[in-house]
């Protein structure tokens, strides 16, 4: 028995799922190259491994003659028949030539060979593992950093998440547990990469797969997808079946569906959008919570003009002209929203802006006139505000702020349901 050999065949099956006859198939190549020279210069030597005992043998193929001129390939017909009683003159005997010691070049050069052939042997079945799972959502633990990259543990592999993969408002930390998509799978000289991505569109449609089962069984459809990393998401989604509502499936009771995704996406916000052929009644749905006046499309020019009241200009732009960009890249038209001209009188708007969200319960006469002074004049525009702005209002803390958003909400979902987070 060859106890070290028995160990590491062991080992190497127990640890990384390697077969015990892909090891033989490897040692055995590796010590015929690295120790040919020690062990015969038979033109025909093999190697053999018993794979209970792991004992290594060397066989040479040798040719019985009469008369023995090399005595590395051909055997005496006499000596032969010791090995083979039936041998005859022209035939071919296996005889070991195992030598008592390989000597401890030949054995380092060969451990080394052995070394090399395991990892390769490791590194294919990597490739195997992962080259079909491209797209697929995995779970990995923060290893290490290069440069800005981020070095992944899958378990059975090691992935890498670029720094354009990343999604620009997350850090990591090591030892931290993330998800991410695999992007791609690629063999290299130096081993396989597997490149995972969290800034992809893909990973948001993959995320919405998981959670909700009529996205994965088919009945709603995910039309298209626009996302800024970190910030928002607007995902347009269309139902195959007219009993089922796309926008409550994708949401969930009580918006537990979506809460997942945006708690997977570290508070990312995410907008469900009504996909429609009617690139008007789109883009309006895709502008929500923004009230819209008048909404043209030029299908020569592919681009849509929108004309929104003073009040609902910033809410249909969105922060740094974020709801406007994401819409145009959902739709792929031109998004063009300008202001209505010939309003009402500024003193006017604030007095019905203060009338209307002091009538919303939970918000009263004087938090909305300080609401309206702090420039949140509607309900959308509220819930559109983050919590911390909204507790930046004169007189207001976290728990006001809190309070208010929540009336908000529920009197924006009384009236139109809800489709965002």
């Amino acid at each position: 028995m060859n106890p070290d050999l028995k160990a590491i065949f062991e080992y190497m099956e127990r640890e990384r799922g390697i077969d015990r006859q892909t090891l033989i198939n490897a040692v055995s190549s590796a010590v015929l190259s690295a120790s040919r020279k020690s062990i015969s210069p038979a033109k025909d030597l093999r190697i053999e491994i018993d794979p209970e005992t792991c004992d290594i043998k060397a066989i040479a193929r040798v040719k019985v003659v009469e008369h023995v001129r090399n005595p590395h390939d051909e055997i005496a017909l006499k000596d032969a028949r010791r090995i083979c009683p039936e041998a005859q003159l022209g035939h071919t005997v296996d005889v070991e030539v195992t030598p008592k010691d390989f000597g401890r070049i030949a054995a380092q050069t060969a451990k080394q060979a052995i070394m090399q052939k395991i990892r390769q042997a490791e590194k294919d079945r990597i490739y195997e593992e992962y080259k079909d799972r491209v797209g697929d959502i995995v779970s990995g633990v923060v290893r290490g950093f290069d440069r800005s990259d981020v070095v992944v543990d899958l378990g059975r592999g090691e992935a890498v998440m670029p720094a354009r993969e990343r999604v620009p408002t997350e850090e990591y930390q090591l030892g931290d547990r993330i998800r991410a998509m695999i992007l791609k799978v690629e063999k290299q000289p130096g081993g396989t990469v597997i490149v995972l991505t969290r800034s992809h569109p893909d990973f948001v449609r993959k995320l919405f797969e998981l959670e909700v089962t009529e996205i994965a069984d088919g009945t709603v459809e995910i039309k298209g997808i626009a996302r800024e990393p970190g910030y928002r998401s607007k995902v347009a989604v269309v139902s195959h079946d007219p009993r089922v509502d796309p926008i409550g499936a994708c949401v969930g009771m009580r918006g537990m569906r979506v809460k997942n995704i945006v708690r997977e996406l570290s508070g990312e916000k995410v907008d469900v959008v009504r996909w429609s052929e009617d690139i008007r009644a789109f883009v309006t749905n895709a502008l929500e919570p923004a009230r819209l006046i008048r909404v043209e499309a030029d299908e020569e020019t592919r681009t849509v003009n929108i004309k929104v009241d003073s009040d609902q200009l910033s809410l249909a732009i969105g922060r740094r002209g974020q709801n406007a960009r994401l819409t145009a890249k959902l739709t792929g038209w031109k998004i063009n929203i300008e202001k209505e001209e010939g309003q009402l009188g500024f003193e006017e708007k604030v007095l019905r802006a203060v009338e209307a969200l002091a009538a919303i319960e939970g918000i009263g006469p004087e938090r909305a006139e300080k609401l309206v002074q702090a420039g949140f004049l509607t309900v959308e525009g509220i819930m559109a505000a983050d919590l911390e702005d909204l507790a930046s209002v004169e007189g207001f803390d976290e728990d006001a702020a809190r309070q208010v958003y929540d009336a908000a909400a529920a009197a924006y979902e009384k009236e139109h349901g809800s489709s965002s987070t």
